[in-house]
């Protein structure tokens, strides 16, 4: 389909451009005049964030930390390993569900390279072509549960016969019989669909009437019915004994979608319609009220019937939601088409093909072509692959602002930024243990010397006896009972 076709193009082309212009517009080397001014303390030092196992603060040794203080144990370390475990496969899994904000280049880099906002304009550009889509995807939908106008087109029908003389000389008893086939195709004249419907679609039931007096009762009429299994077929056959010209009857019923009912006899006078859906007739019946202002002024709800309305409905008044209940004994199956055709078994009759051209409503093309529409992957998998492509350079370009960021601050004040980092690292390193108080003073006798010592002890022993008071009272009154 063009749209189909127009739309996957252009988002595949958008895609494209974001990531050529991040691979090749925006370069990892930085010009060496631009240098970013100091903003506080970065988050850490080059390389992967800081994670894992807790590690020791630098100048701390591993054997001075006290047993006492609050640090993970054992199994919540495997719980958070898991835990994190966890956390990659659902960002794996979640990877193309990312969010546009993802794509979006920070303002302090688009400040250092001006020729970013060319990746910013081709971004906002996709945003509005993936809005403009997706409100055609929801109008297509839309549009497809409202009913479409059937086309009407032109069905031409073949019907044909051979005959078989009888051979004396066969050795089969088939060919020791006269015997003639009817054949029944047809095809629809400028079909524009690239799937060609087959000829029984077209029909519900096919019944073909031969002379009665030449073939009995019992064998004169050839039925066919469609059912919720019926295959399909291109044509129908008939082959019977006989060495005369047969004359016969093809009663066709067409397969209305949506069904039609052909009228009463008065009802359709009345209407001017012969067959039409029941929707149509009730529409028609509406624009009878309100021609004739049969509509009760006092009650909307009620219809004062008329002298031909009475005549239908039978009855002085009725409401307007009865209708369709009251309709069911007014509509009749339609006619079928009824072509009287003859066989003949002359030889020299070079007349064996008739040709009649049938009135058929058939599905709109556009309706299959938006179906495929709203169906199509196409182009989606490429699309997804650029948009990891987007999201993995995005990653890349914030990993080296990180990077410079600490470069720049390192190099202006070596003693205070390696400070600041050691602080910045102390405290995460706090948020990750657990750890209460400063381990750094804390290790030192001074420490303990303070005036707040004595009380601290002394509370301490306090709630220790508490406790212990506690668990003998408890004792005590396990055995008393």
């Amino acid at each position: 389909m063009a749209t189909e076709e127009t739309a996957g193009g252009a988002r595949k082309a958008t895609k494209s451009k974001l990531f050529e212009f991040l691979v090749h517009g925006v370069r990892p080397g930085m010009p060496s005049g631009a240098r970013m001014p100091h903003q506080g303390a970065p988050m850490g030092p080059p390389g992967p964030p800081y994670g894992g196992s807790p590690a020791v603060r630098p100048g701390l040794p591993s054997t001075v930390m006290e047993p006492s203080r609050k640090r993970p144990a054992p199994s919540q370390q495997v719980q958070q390993q898991q835990q994190q475990q966890q956390g990659v496969q659902s960002r794996a899994r979640n990877a193309k569900r990312r969010k546009m904000a993802d794509k979006i280049l920070p303002q302090r880099i688009r400040e250092l390279v001006p020729e970013s906002q060319a990746y910013m304009d081709l971004l906002a550009f996709e945003r509005k072509l993936d809005q403009t889509i997706m409100r055609k995807r929801v109008d297509i939908q839309e549009a497809l549960k409202r009913p479409m106008k059937q086309q009407k087109r032109k069905l031409r029908l073949y019907i044909s016969n051979t005959f078989n003389p009888a051979r004396p000389d066969a050795d089969d008893s088939d060919g020791s019989i006269a015997s003639w086939e009817l054949r029944v195709e047809g095809k629809l004249i400028d079909d524009p669909g690239k799937q060609k419907k087959k000829f029984s679609s077209f029909f519900k039931s096919l019944v073909i009437e031969l002379d009665k007096d030449l073939y009995g009762p019992d064998n004169h009429l050839v039925e066919w019915h469609r059912t919720p299994t019926t295959q399909e077929t291109d044509g129908f056959q008939v082959k019977r004994p006989g060495d005369v010209s047969v004359r016969c009857t093809l009663l066709l019923m067409l397969d209305y979608q949506p069904p039609q009912f052909k009228l009463d006899p008065r009802l359709a006078r009345l209407l001017g319609i012969h067959t039409q859906t029941r929707s149509c007739i009730i529409q028609a019946l509406w624009q009878y009220v309100k021609t004739n202002k049969l509509q009760d002024s006092h009650d909307k709800e009620y219809i004062n019937c008329d002298k031909y309305f009475q005549q239908i409905f039978d009855c002085p008044r009725l409401k307007f939601s009865e209708i369709p209940q009251r309709l069911t004994n007014l509509l009749l199956p339609p006619d079928p088409i009824v072509i009287n055709h003859v066989i003949s078994v002359d030889p020299n009759d070079q007349k064996k093909t008739a040709c009649y051209d049938i009135d058929v409503e058939v599905e709109d093309p556009l309706k299959g072509q938006m179906s495929s529409f709203l169906l199509s992957t196409a182009n989606q998998q490429e699309i997804a692959s650029l948009d990891n492509k987007i999201h993995e350079t995005i990653e890349s370009i914030n990993q080296l602002k990180i990077q410079r960021d600490f470069m720049l601050s390192f190099s202006r004040d070596p003693k205070g930024y390696i400070q600041d980092w050691l602080k910045s690292q102390s405290r995460d390193l706090k948020l990750m243990t657990d750890v209460v108080g400063n381990p750094e003073e804390e290790r030192r006798a001074a420490f303990y010397h303070e005036p707040w010592s004595q009380e601290a002890v002394s509370r301490y022993f306090y709630c220790k006896i508490q406790q212990r008071r506690q668990e003998l009272e408890q004792a005590l009154a396990v055995r008393n009972t």
